[in-house]
């Protein structure tokens, strides 16, 4: 992860876990999401394609999905630091290819970090580097007044 002095005057990946009721997630600590590298501009994480399989022993098309929406979610969730908290309007994907072992790897990059949206692309790989999803993550920061059932709720 990166270390908070890198990152300077946003809070570390601890604080933000930390301030959201759940941390990651349990949907997160299932799947087996691991965070490798984190800052506003970029987040990395990993998940096993074992446990997270469709029928036909394949990667499942959701989970790919959910590495980039947990991704995506952090990430925002660092822009809007400390006032305000994403809020997930959409999430596309594309399915490239399939994935049958091992762990793939998401890495979000920040397309845009404005006033009032961030949005990442999220593109999840297999050990050998080959796309296997591509996904975009749009998040608007909001107060938690704004939104029922927000961090405060």
């Amino acid at each position: 992860m990166t270390p908070p002095e890198q990152n300077p005057g946003r809070p570390s990946v601890e604080e933000v876990l930390a301030a959201m009721p759940q941390g990651m997630g349990r949907l997160s600590e299932k799947m087996g999401i691991e965070l490798v590298e984190v800052s506003t501009e970029r987040l990395v994480a990993t998940m096993p394609v074992e446990g997270n399989t469709q029928p036909y022993g394949l990667l499942h098309g959701g989970a790919s999905v959910v590495l980039a929406e947990t991704l995506g979610s952090i990430g925002s969730s660092l822009h809007a630091w400390p006032d305000r908290f994403p809020v997930g309007v959409d999430i596309n994907a594309t399915h490239h290819r399939a994935a049958r072992s091992g762990l793939v790897t998401g890495v979000a990059t920040a397309v845009h970090l404005g006033r009032t949206m961030a949005t990442y692309e999220i593109v999840v790989s297999d050990e050998r580097g080959r796309r296997i999803c591509t996904s975009r993550r749009p998040c608007p920061p909001v107060t938690p007044g704004q939104v029922g059932g927000g961090p405060t709720a």
